[in-house]
């Protein structure tokens, strides 16, 4: 038999007939920034929310940063994109489905956005925090 499949807005459960293994997975996403070839993975959840955001700013001809821990798959650090207008940037989503899109979480990542810090990512949590630290 085939695996069996199941996907909602943040969260896909996969069942292995074979091995009667239940997985769930967060469908992850890129961001291709630039002209670098290697793609920044991000949740569908973050990376949908982070679309409108950036996409609003950048129509209005606004530039900002957008940082983010490493995750822990990922050599330790950090890192810092400078968007602006002239700079490509493309989003690719893991899911075929559409997230479902939360007004409070879109309105507190553009304030985050607006602030002079700019926009600070948690991709640790894509189910609950999708900012870290907004003031």
């Amino acid at each position: 038999m085939l695996p069996f499949r199941f996907m909602c807005s943040a969260v896909q459960i996969s069942y292995d007939w074979g091995t009667g293994i239940t997985r769930k997975e967060t469908p992850m996403g890129s961001l291709f920034y630039g002209s670098s070839p290697s793609p920044i993975r991000i949740p569908d959840r973050i990376l949908a929310h982070v679309k409108v955001v950036v996409a609003t700013k950048l129509r209005r001809g606004e530039s900002f940063t957008v940082s983010w821990r490493h995750p822990s798959d990922e050599p330790a650090g950090r890192s810092t994109l400078w968007i602006q207008p002239s700079i490509p940037l493309r989003f690719v989503f893991g899911s075929a489905e559409p997230e479902v899109l939360d007004p409070s979480v879109l309105q507190s990542l553009a304030n985050a956005a607006n602030s002079s810090s700019g926009l600070t990512l948690d991709l640790g949590d894509s189910a609950t925090a999708l900012v870290a630290d907004a003031h």
